[in-house]
């Protein structure tokens, strides 16, 4: 007979971890950009909440150590939308330096 934890490690419920911080906050754009993102995907059938969620017990323990909710959806979005072939890692890749060049802010963005 295997022994089998109580909890699995992204399952943190219950454990000493400090006061909730009850508060409301504003979200940054940038996180509400990230769950339209997951429910547009997910609405177009490229994942179910039970692919979003599998990727995101899979990232491992350092994910929920050191970043923060949206980048862990942000990551199991994007590892979805690879693996379900929606676009490939070197597009990805191309997409991004494409932005950076763009500059950090809308108003460095250049034409050229």
């Amino acid at each position: 007979m295997t022994d089998h934890p109580a909890h699995s490690w992204h399952d943190m419920g219950g454990g000493p971890a400090g006061p909730v911080d009850m508060s409301q906050h504003d979200f940054a754009l940038w996180e509400k950009r990230v769950d339209a993102l997951m429910v547009i995907c997910s609405t177009k059938g490229h994942f179910t909440v039970d692919g979003l969620r599998r990727a995101l017990e899979e990232m491992g323990p350092a994910s929920f150590e050191t970043m923060t909710y949206y980048e862990r959806w942000v990551a199991a979005v994007n590892r979805n939308l690879v693996g379900g072939g929606v676009y490939s890692i070197e597009e990805l890749g191309r997409k991004m330096e494409e932005v950076a060049r763009r500059g950090a802010t809308y108003g460095e963005a250049s034409d050229g």
